[in-house]
């Protein structure tokens, strides 16, 4: 355990009563003393308060800054403003997912790059290896000089208001940033986050400074949470995780970029873009994408299988690798699943279950759909839903039941 990292945080987690669990090479919290469900209510119905310290935080500098990012993450920077942030992807050349990532633009002469704890070491690896052949490109892993705090839930924008000491909270949208000072610490703030709540930000602090930031935000009303509910809030919201629906699938194939929904967020093909890694590869998966929309299935090579929502329609929990099937033939496997609260219609303070899930399957799958999921030798009954949460009417999200 001496070998593991922690984060400037690792003794208010304790004192907190948090459970500590390895992950990515941390010491992080996986539940504080309430558990994994009040901290995934806490988050719907108020704000969540999440160390995310462990994540990778790489600034990129230089004259050909910009020409390695465009070479090198799928999503085209060059229209990317000082003010915003973008999700993208750390591409191979077959197409799929070496990490995804998002890319701050805080300042004009540099770009912050927020990639998976886990993969840290690896992109790293990755991406100075690109930077070698560009020349005049600084590549600065800032992950110990600074802390991350994710605040999220329709109470973050009241509750980080109130600590403001100088400057003003970026606009209302999403993937906005700026800088502020909270509590006179210089503070890098994003309208980004991983639990799809509709507000919701990522506050990027000096590492000196996370404590006193940390224990004000919980003073101010925000509820700390560990990653088990940052599992239920991320596979509630539909979000992909490394390693489950990004990466290498379930039957040890790698799992094409295009296959995952966000996709369209994440890639870039346009000709102002450029040529860059996997280009041709995505390009393949984005025209068979298209016409299975229209109902082709003559390229199924290119894009076999895609990410799915299922929602279970009977007893039982389906796990991560299960084997679904549909009109008894196999049909692919889940990535995420799991048992997920949401807050009892007409029953204010009251909490119910539903049992969720996201899965790899035949792409010729489409919404509604009826599938089977293999759980300890018996089969259970799923539906294909194109969400499980709506984010579209601020400040609350909705479970779609």
């Amino acid at each position: 355990m001496e070998s593991l990292l922690a984060t400037p945080l690792k003794a208010r987690h304790e004192a907190f009563g948090a459970k500590m669990v390895e992950f990515g090479g941390w010491w992080m919290p996986i539940q504080y003393r309430e558990g994994i469900v009040a901290e995934h209510l806490a988050t719907r119905r108020g704000a969540g308060l999440f160390d995310v310290s462990h994540m990778g935080r790489f600034s990129v500098s230089g004259a050909n800054a910009l020409p390695f990012l465009q070479h090198a993450l799928t999503n085209d920077a060059s229209i990317l403003p000082v003010g915003r942030a973008q999700y993208t992807m750390i591409p191979d050349d077959a197409g799929g997912a070496v990490d995804d990532a998002y890319l701050y633009r805080f300042r004009k002469e540099a770009y912050l790059l927020v990639v998976n704890a886990a993969n840290r070491a690896k992109d790293w690896d990755c991406l100075t290896a690109l930077a070698g052949a560009f020349g005049h490109v600084e590549l600065c892993d800032d992950s110990a000089k600074t802390a991350m705090l994710a605040l999220q839930g329709p109470d973050s924008e009241k509750i980080l208001v109130r600590l403001v000491s100088r400057g003003t909270l970026p606009e209302p949208r999403r993937n906005a940033v700026g800088e502020v000072r909270l509590l006179d610490f210089p503070v890098a703030v994003a309208r980004t986050g991983y639990t799809g709540e509709p507000l919701g930000f990522e506050l990027l602090v000096p590492a000196e400074g996370a404590v006193v930031l940390w224990d004000r935000l919980l003073e101010e009303g925000a509820a700390p949470v560990g990653l088990g509910a940052r599992d239920t809030l991320r596979l509630e919201a539909g979000l992909p995780l490394y390693g489950h629906e990004l990466g290498t699938g379930p039957d040890g194939q790698p799992i094409p970029i295009f296959a995952c929904p966000l996709a369209r967020f994440a890639v870039s093909l346009a000709p102002a873009k450029g040529d860059f890694i996997g280009r041709a590869a995505l390009s393949r998966q984005r025209e068979a994408q298209d016409l299975l929309l229209a109902g082709d299935f003559s390229r199924l090579t290119d894009l076999p299988r895609r990410l799915v929502s299922l929602t279970l329609e009977g007893q039982g929990i389906a796990r991560a690798g299960a084997p679904v099937f549909h009109q008894e033939s196999a049909a692919g496997w889940v990535t995420s699943g799991t048992m997920v609260p949401y807050a009892a219609p007409g029953k204010p303070g009251a909490h119910m279950f539903r049992p969720l899930a996201l899965a790899l399957v035949d792409s010729r799958l489409r919404e509604n759909d009826t599938v089977e999921i293999e759980v300890r030798g018996k089969r259970l009954s799923a539906r294909l839903v194109r969400r499980h949460l709506d984010s579209r009417t601020p400040p609350f999200s909705k479970p779609l039941l």
